[in-house]
């Protein structure tokens, strides 16, 4: 399981015998290390389950174990500090970023030069050429508010009036 440098592991249960690709007897859990915090999915019942019929866990899985409380359940001895937990991830928030950055990179493909668009055989309307050009005279009339009067930039600030240009 996983991707290059993304390793993911699952915990099985396998006998021995076998080889360590084989078919295994139970998934009992799941481990992501390169997730921060680590990403630690076991399912204590089962695990509790194997360790009382005398299943022995490697030492890697032991360590797991010991992380999630499950070794410590085992033994009868007092239980860890609690696992640090990755905070809930906000699914509308991220796609309302996303929603705008795409925004953000599209609207500037959309703007006409020269009066013809981009597009193969699609005509625009002039309300929105219109729309366009206010929009972009508006952004101006706020860039040049907001920056200070000493400032050369090389650039003219001088205002077309509207109609012919």
């Amino acid at each position: 399981m996983g991707k290059i440098r993304t390793p993911q592991y699952r915990i099985v249960v396998a006998d021995a015998r076998t080889k360590r690709d084989g078919k295994a007897i139970e998934e009992i859990g799941k481990y992501h290390p390169k997730e921060e915090p680590s990403f630690i999915e076991v399912n204590s019942e089962r695990v509790q389950h194997w360790l009382s019929v005398g299943a022995q866990p490697t030492g890697p899985v032991k360590t797991i174990l010991k992380r999630t409380g499950d070794w410590q359940k085992f033994k009868g001895l007092t239980e860890p500090a609690p696992l640090k937990v990755a905070e809930p991830r906000d699914k509308e928030a991220e796609e309302a970023a996303f929603q705008a950055v795409l925004k953000e990179l599209v609207l500037p493909e959309n703007d006409t030069k020269g009066g013809e668009s981009k597009g193969r055989g699609r005509k625009s309307s002039g309300a929105s050429e219109k729309k366009a050009d206010k929009a972009e005279k508006a952004e101006k009339a706020e860039k040049s508010d907001a920056a200070p009067a000493t400032e050369n930039t090389g650039e003219s600030t001088t205002t077309e009036p509207e109609g012919e240009v």
